[in-house]
């Protein structure tokens, strides 16, 4: 009988764990970025996209300065216009495309545009 109770209990644990997980408000959007120039300081680096620059703000450079050498050290860096060739939109604009089908895969919409580089 104690088994019986157990295994009952263990059952609804599990359920109830399940159920709280799927009832998890969705993460917002981060609102659309300032037509201002801004600076890596002036705008929150909580979330998960950098809307000023149009990519992940793990991997953003422009945000975070330590990022540069890593970029540098795999041969992936626009001299022209100081950043990874790889997030460079303006010599390559389907890489802009890239990273929002990433925003559009997490949150199910467009991303904010990105500031224009230049």
């Amino acid at each position: 009988m104690q088994m019986k109770h157990t295994l009952v209990r263990g059952a609804l644990l599990a359920a109830g764990l399940a159920f709280a997980g799927c009832t998890k408000a969705p993460e917002k959007a981060p609102a659309t970025a300032p037509a201002k120039q801004v600076s890596a300081a002036d705008h929150s680096h909580d979330g998960w996209w950098c809307d000023e620059h149009g990519v992940p703000e793990e991997e953003c450079t422009r945000c975070d300065s330590s990022l540069v050498s890593k970029y540098k050290d795999k041969g992936d860096w626009c001299k022209k216009h100081d950043l990874p060739d790889s997030q460079c939109f303006v010599c390559h604009p389907e890489h802009e495309a890239q990273f929002a089908a990433r925003y559009e895969a997490k949150y199910g919409k467009k991303p904010p545009k990105p500031q224009s580089e230049g």
